[in-house]
């Protein structure tokens, strides 16, 4: 069900060049990869064959948050918004992808220090790559999904504001269990038992036609594709609300989905083996999936200001 490829493009960069990709490594003894020091992004762009180019979705947007992050850490670090975003245009100018494909930012403690932390005085390493990437999850059939024993971090443990790499130790514990339990993903609760997210994404649920979403304090990641499906209900005339969800309000709901950068947008059939609404992809679900998918490609002129075309 999991459609993504190890095969990565030939060009990365990293350490302040563009270099080939085999030649981007590390050493075993590097902090971030002891200790989780580091911070990441996310971001798609999607191929048009027909006209010959990327469409990547809300740049700016995903750097803003990876900056942000960097920030609530309180670290240093050597490039600003505009420079990343330039290294991400030269990536593709160099690399030419001619498929779907995913970009993955990285600023990380480099250093070989043997204790874990985060100096200011000393810059976090940072590095792009991109690899070919389809569906992270399905987005044609019904996802099935449990509630997990695990705990969501909370933001004073691990911001959760951040996309911290460490803080996926988290969402791998969460995601382990759900699939040697027979689900495809997991639902995180937060410590005080609301509904948070799923092992890495946001969650939306319908109830007699309302959109609903777990707010911001309730320890989820302030997701870009959140907040995308969020403009896109109101734009075509859904209610919506962003309130606390308990554990039992999804075994109600009408229709539920999974959104991020790599779900997409994903509808649930199942929670917990109960049957989410009819089963099927429901009516709420599928208006926001379809012009979801238009919007990213590029198809759709009110939001061409979330999609940075370059032609490959």
């Amino acid at each position: 069900m999991t459609h993504i490829t190890n095969t990565s493009f030939p060009y990365t960069f990293f350490h302040k060049k563009i270099v080939k990709t085999e030649e981007a490594n590390v050493s075993i003894m590097t902090n971030a990869l002891q200790y989780g020091t580091g911070v990441f992004g996310g971001m798609r762009g999607y191929y048009n064959h027909e006209k010959g180019f990327l469409s990547v979705f809300r740049m700016k947007d995903h750097y803003k948050r990876f900056l942000q992050s960097l920030q609530i850490v309180g670290v240093s670090f050597e490039f600003n918004q505009k420079e990343l975003e330039e290294i991400t245009l030269e990536l593709i100018s160099k690399n030419k992808p001619k498929t779907d494909t995913y970009f993955r930012p990285f600023a990380y403690t480099g250093s070989l220090n043997i204790s874990p932390n985060l100096i200011r005085e000393e810059p976090l390493d940072f590095a792009l790559y991109m690899i070919p990437l389809g569906d992270y999850l399905p987005t044609d059939k019904g996802v099935t999904a449990m509630v997990s024993s695990w705990r969501r971090v909370s933001d004073n443990a691990i911001p959760s504001r951040v996309k911290a790499s460490g803080s996926y130790f988290n969402s791998a514990m969460a995601k382990k269990e759900a699939m040697q339990n027979g689900y495809d993903d997991a639902i995180f609760l937060s410590e005080n038992g609301h509904v948070a997210e799923g092992s890495a994404m946001n969650l939306f649920i319908v109830r007699d036609g309302v959109l609903i979403t777990p707010p911001k304090s309730d320890d989820i990641l302030e997701g870009i594709t959140r907040r995308t499906v969020l403009q896109l209900a109101k734009d075509i005339g859904i209610t919506v609300e962003e309130r606390s969800i308990d554990r039992t309000e999804l075994y109600i709901a009408d229709e539920a989905f999974f959104c991020g950068t790599g779900a997409q947008v994903a509808w649930i059939s199942h929670i917990d083996k109960r049957q989410v609404g009819n089963g099927k992809r429901g009516e709420i679900a599928g208006k926001l999936q379809d012009l979801f998918f238009s919007v990213v490609r590029g198809n759709e002129k009110k939001y061409a200001s979330w999609c940075t075309k370059v032609k490959v």
